[in-house]
């Protein structure tokens, strides 16, 4: 039990300092583009595009090769030896790359965003939640030090950005350490008794994800996740460019974005707390349509809205839906899929959809925000949300209601 408390704590100091490093890195990406790099929306929406295929390309193995790992640490290890290299790839060759050959430094920039973040955030929440299920915790609660991470480095990087903008590359370096740190001290299973009882346990093949990429279940759930949250997550892509743009000083854009980022991050990781209990009411479902229904409100609220207040308001909504989405995500793969492949169906059916339609869409969107103006964009945008929720209310397949919460 003493072993147990002592993971979980660890597990929540990996999540703390992952997300930390990450939103260092990326919480004002769109931003440090457009004004440290100098790129136009429609460019910016190439540079998500690029980095949404190597993504796209690299989940399935990262998935498969994680759930073959089963609870082993060697992939993590790799992603935790690429965030260490944040600070100098930034600095010294992705930046300057951006600038000499926008092709070219696209194309590397991809690949180590998504080594390092874009494919290795779901091997992270995966693994920690098939320990939360072997150690007896909820999963929504150690997520919430994600969240919390998110925020502290969120509420420091807008300053930084404009102080010394490399500065918010080294402090992911640092965050890497000890991510790195607390990876090393998680212990996973080594006795004998523990080794003997996974060898009874079948590993999952090619085939058992084949098989479940065929059902019709599958289909329901992809096209959900296709259709709304992938949509609303490249819609929040330039959502920073949009807040921006309403001041007249950048500087002072950074600044209050910043607060406003980290505020929602702060109530998401509150939220993250109380979620499991919610989900486990509503059930995995249900859930997953109320998130849709708080996405396309965001959309349409943020092309409606016009004075800062209302727009900041909107962007708080973010911190309900995103604890909702997750946790109702996991509980509903465990509820109606084969829970041996948990990670490669989060992946495939969440992120790898995700980098798809972000693959898709990023350089449509910019393109629209170039020529139509953001407003009229999110009007159209949350249109189509709206009647894909709607759609999905009836056709996604029922999952296990009145789930019972995980004792800790």
């Amino acid at each position: 039990m003493q072993k147990h408390r002592l993971n979980y704590w660890l597990l929540n100091g990996a999540f703390f300092s992952f997300f930390v490093a990450w939103s260092f890195s990326f919480s004002f990406y769109a931003i440090w583009l457009k004004q440290n790099v100098g790129l136009t929306a429609t460019d910016i929406g190439f540079v998500f595009s690029i980095n949404a295929l190597v993504a796209f390309i690299l989940m399935p193995f990262y998935g498969f090769w994680q759930d073959r790992l089963s609870e082993g640490k060697t992939l993590l290890y790799v992603v935790a030896l690429t965030i260490l290299c944040c600070g100098p790839f930034f600095n010294w060759l992705y930046q300057p790359l951006l600038k000499s050959n926008f092709w070219l430094g696209s194309g590397v920039g991809a690949l180590f965003t998504a080594v390092s973040f874009g494919a290795a955030v779901g091997v992270l929440e995966s693994f920690i939640e098939r320990l939360s299920r072997r150690d007896g915790f909820e999963f929504g609660r150690s997520r919430m030090w994600g969240s919390l991470g998110w925020a502290v480095a969120t509420f420091f990087t807008g300053l930084l950005l404009n102080w010394y903008p490399q500065s918010v590359f080294w402090l992911s370096s640092l965050a890497g350490i000890v991510f790195l740190f607390c990876l090393i001290r998680v212990t996973t299973p080594t006795s004998s008794a523990s080794l003997s009882c996974q060898r009874h346990i079948t590993k999952p093949g090619l085939s058992d994800l084949l098989q479940v990429l065929k059902l019709p279940e599958f289909r329901r759930f992809a096209f959900y996740i296709i259709s709304v949250p992938c949509i609303y997550q490249v819609f929040d892509q330039q959502f920073p460019v949009y807040f921006a743009s309403k001041f007249a000083d950048p500087q002072l854009a950074n600044i209050y974005f910043g607060y406003l980022n980290s505020s929602q991050v702060f109530l998401e990781a509150a939220l993250m707390f109380v979620t499991p209990a919610l989900v486990n009411r509503m059930g995995a479902r249900r859930a997953l349509i109320f998130a849709g229904g708080i996405m396309a409100i965001r959309i349409l609220g943020s092309g409606l809205a016009t004075g800062m207040l209302a727009i900041s308001a909107l962007k708080l909504l973010h911190a309900v839906e995103l604890p909702v989405l997750l946790v109702a995500m996991f509980k509903y793969i465990a509820a109606v899929f084969d829970s041996r492949l948990s990670t490669t169906l989060y992946m495939v059916g969440f992120l790898l959809f995700s980098q798809l339609s972000a693959m898709v869409l990023s350089p449509f969107f910019g393109y629209l925000y170039d020529h139509y103006g953001y407003a009229n964009s999110y009007l159209l945008i949350g249109s189509v949300v709206v009647c894909c929720t709607l759609l999905s209310a009836f056709w996604l397949s029922p999952a296990q209601t009145g789930l019972k919460p995980v004792s800790q």
